[in-house]
């Protein structure tokens, strides 16, 4: 979280809203003005000296206010959804780094046992019990093993490149990968979900936007109200040598520029927001019910495979290579054997990867209560 450059470029946006917050609150300056009427001294020249000063009426300044405070409160928000989304890629990108470790160390095992078989295969040749075409066969798997495992490697490390990359790091992750606890990880019910859909970041920045745009309809309608400027100085007549004290009030007419047009935008604007919302809202929550469809249907083939397919799959493996070692059976028995267990495998970890590209999905939506871990607190939240 502390390394991430997308994260720490959204943070930086909060700085910058602290910044629109303290000129929102600034007062106009004072204007300070000279008149002078008529050049020649000797003719009537008189100098003005004035100091102006606008006073904000309607309660402009603390609309401006509001709005920027509801500016940075959005900004927070957007945070919120960026350390989600982060937190969300980041166990992404760790799973999709250990499956692709798991099917590394799958291709070992294949690579040992195709080496196993071919030895076997190697020794019955040399017994004059099998033809040497079995020990071609049993060659060419080896090879084809080998190839695998290469491709599994450089995966691997594309996925730890990519891991390593979510904290601004180019170089791959060298430390081992540890596979979470299966049995402590089960999947919420749909309904729970749901329920917990309304405080998810996505949705708490959509609630913050319609509240920003609604801080903009108050500061239009307070800029309907026309400024009043007060206006004191002294005029000195330079030939009588005759000082008099001006003092005026101006204030302009709303006669044809009342601002309708930025009432009507900023209304607009909030059932804009609204309607986002509503989007918002229902696009997230089908998304969530497709994540958790997709996590219970991977969990329900994994279940069916570790109970069943792949205790199954490893006796009959290990069943046709005895039986190749003592005779019983030819090699495209265990071939066959071992194709089938290894593909096995391979869908196990293929429901494995789905699963925890599913579970990711939900984080995505569902981040823990502490989303917000040490950044700075929304100032109307304190």
């Amino acid at each position: 979280m502390s390394a991430n450059p997308a994260l720490r470029s959204v943070t930086l946006s909060l700085a910058i809203s602290d910044g629109a917050r303290l000129q929102a609150g600034l007062r106009p300056n004072p204007e300070l003005s000279l008149l002078r009427e008529g050049m020649s001294s000797n003719s009537g020249r008189t100098d003005t000296y004035q100091l102006s000063q606008a006073l904000e009426l309607g309660g402009k300044r603390g609309a401006r206010i509001r709005l920027a405070e509801q500016d940075r409160a959005l900004a927070l928000g957007d945070v919120h959804v960026a350390r989600a989304d982060l937190r969300a890629s980041v166990t992404a990108a760790y799973l999709a780094a250990l499956t692709a470790q798991e099917h590394a160390a799958l291709a070992r095992q294949s690579l040992e046992l195709s080496a196993r078989a071919s030895n076997a295969a190697g020794r019955r040749v040399a017994a004059g019990k099998i033809s040497p075409l079995e020990q071609t066969r049993s060659r060419v798997a080896e090879a084809g093993a080998r190839l695998e495992l290469s491709q599994a490697v450089a995966d691997a490390a594309l996925a730890r490149r990519r891991l390593a990359a979510c904290w601004g790091s180019t170089e791959p992750l060298q430390r081992e990968l540890i596979t979470p606890d299966l049995d402590l990880a089960a999947i919420p019910a749909l309904s729970q979900l749901q329920a917990r859909l309304e405080a998810s970041p996505q949705m708490a920045r959509a609630r913050r936007q319609i509240a920003r745009q609604q801080a903009q309809v108050e500061l239009a309608k307070a800029e309907r109200m026309p400024d009043l400027t007060l206006s004191l100085g002294q005029k000195k007549d330079r030939v009588s040598d005759v000082t008099q004290t001006v003092v005026g009030l101006s204030m302009p007419l709303p006669l044809f520029n009342r601002n309708q047009g930025e009432v009507l935008t900023a209304l607009r604007s909030v059932d804009k927001a609204k309607s986002d919302a509503e989007v918002a809202f229902l696009r997230e929550s089908d998304a969530l019910a497709d994540a958790h469809q997709r996590a219970s249907l991977a969990q329900e083939q994994m279940d069916s495979m570790r109970q069943d397919i792949l205790p199954a799959a490893q006796s009959a493996f290990d069943a046709a290579v005895t039986g190749f070692e003592l005779g019983r059976f030819g090699f495209i028995d265990v071939l066959d054997a071992q194709r089938t267990l290894f593909q096995s495998r391979a869908q196990y970890l293929g429901a494995l990867a789905a699963r925890y590209r599913a579970l990711a999905d939900l984080q995505r939506y569902l981040a823990p209560d502490d989303t917000a871990g040490n950044l700075p607190t929304d100032r109307n939240e304190q």
